[in-house]
């Protein structure tokens, strides 16, 4: 049985969204709450966002790294939808003060999706096939919950603690590549602050994509064609402020840069 608290959770999710005041746990508030309750919350959130005008794009997994699961202690992957006014384009300058409460940045690798890819039953090999090109990505999460105190069932209620994200502007075929040894480098004001590799993502970030049409899948939702799908991490979370630079470079791919302000 759903939780009848889904609309109202839905709700405080918006209004901390809108207004950046982050609220307390759900899962404090009520321990039982599910996946599937914080799925049923997270599409409330995303039909509220679009009667506001967003429009949906794309999906996202996050995360899927080792690192990142012990860094928020959680034991498996999320999931969220992407829409467009979260996307910025290489070298933006985002005004995170009034876009994000306490976010963090993550490099990944963004596959863009010539094919639909319907699960259950998605393999690797599939995603592959169903890709036109993947990106350099950096994702910047954020946490509509107060103090990033989250279970797995808080992040998936709040899409996946998603913020925006920035797509480099190469466009590599994933045949031409191999996906799970990249290596990636992130920089912060001219420091190296994070290395990871490709693998970090479920061991291959086409696998991630793969978990991601298959766990959405149960759900009916397919990741369609034309849509951006964010694979995860690939190494520890970066906090984030007003004044930072970031950039970031793939083995392979490419990379992507952004300023904060």
């Amino acid at each position: 049985m759903i939780s009848a608290n889904v609309p109202t959770y839905a709700e405080e999710l918006y209004a901390a969204l809108r207004a950046r005041r982050p609220i307390a746990p759900l899962t404090a508030r009520e321990p039982s709450l599910s996946i599937d309750d914080a799925y049923h919350i997270s599409r409330q959130l995303l039909a509220r966002r679009i009667r506001d005008g967003e429009r949906l794009i794309g999906k996202k997994t996050g995360v899927t790294s080792k690192v990142v699961q012990q860094a928020l202690g959680v034991d498996q992957p999320d999931f969220g939808y992407l829409s467009d006014v979260m996307r910025y384009p290489d070298g933006a300058t985002l005004p995170i003060s009034r876009l994000a409460i306490a976010p963090r940045a993550e490099g990944e690798i963004a596959f863009v999706l010539e094919r639909e890819l319907r699960g259950p039953g998605v393999s690797a090999a599939d995603v592959l096939a169903a890709t036109a090109y993947v990106q350099p990505c950096f994702e910047i999460v954020d946490s509509r919950i107060r103090d990033w105190r989250i279970r797995i069932e808080d992040t998936v209620a709040d899409n996946a603690s998603c913020g925006v994200y920035v797509l480099g502007d190469e466009r590599v075929s994933p045949h031409a590549v191999d996906l799970a040894a990249c290596a990636m480098t992130l920089h912060k004001n001219g420091e190296c602050v994070a290395t990871g590799m490709g693998s970090a993502a479920l061991g291959h970030p086409a696998d991630a994509v793969a978990w991601l049409a298959n766990t959405l899948g149960n759900y009916g939702i397919p990741l369609l064609a034309g849509e951006t799908i964010l694979s995860g991490s690939l190494a520890a979370l970066v906090p984030v402020q007003a004044g930072d630079r970031l950039s970031m470079h793939i083995t392979g791919i490419g990379g992507c840069a952004a300023v904060f302000s």
